[in-house]
């Protein structure tokens, strides 16, 4: 059974009323809730961990390498463009992993359009709100099953 460790950065915690008109109306508790559903339907093991710390969320991305977690899917949220820790420790575990954005950074503030993660990442969904979270669990339910 493949296990997903889904992480959620800082302040996705207040989705649904965090800026609707850049993350939507979606809150986090159903991403997490619609991802679960998902993955036990693909027979896959999933948690999922927010934290607004940057230090909780690289001690969580290592401990996924002795907890038997074999994707993550991260929203970096912020921490996307500043956390060089985040993006050590992603290097650290080696574990497969896909980033997340509800918004398009590119589309967004020159400030966001790098990403210390990206060139880690197996590849990146982003742009289309709540459903970026669901795809990137359909790509990792479609390379786990090839």
């Amino acid at each position: 059974m493949t296990s997903i460790l889904v992480l959620h950065g800082p302040n996705l915690n207040t989705l649904g009323r965090r800026e609707p008109s850049v993350y939507g109306r979606t809150t986090l508790d159903e991403i997490n809730a619609r991802m679960a559903r998902f993955a036990a339907t693909a027979g896959m093991d999933f948690s999922a961990f927010q934290s607004n710390a940057e230090h909780a969320l690289v001690e969580r991305v290592q401990q996924a390498a002795d907890d038997g977690t074999d994707w993550i899917l991260i929203n970096p949220a912020a921490f996307t463009h500043t956390s060089v820790a985040l993006r050590d420790a992603l290097a650290a575990v080696d574990l497969p992993f896909i980033e997340i954005h509800l918004s398009n950074p590119a589309q967004r503030e020159p400030f966001r359009h790098s990403s210390y993660s990206t060139g880690l990442a197996v590849g990146t969904i982003g742009g289309v709100g709540a459903d970026s979270y669901l795809l990137s669990l359909q790509a990792v339910a479609h390379r786990t099953s090839t």
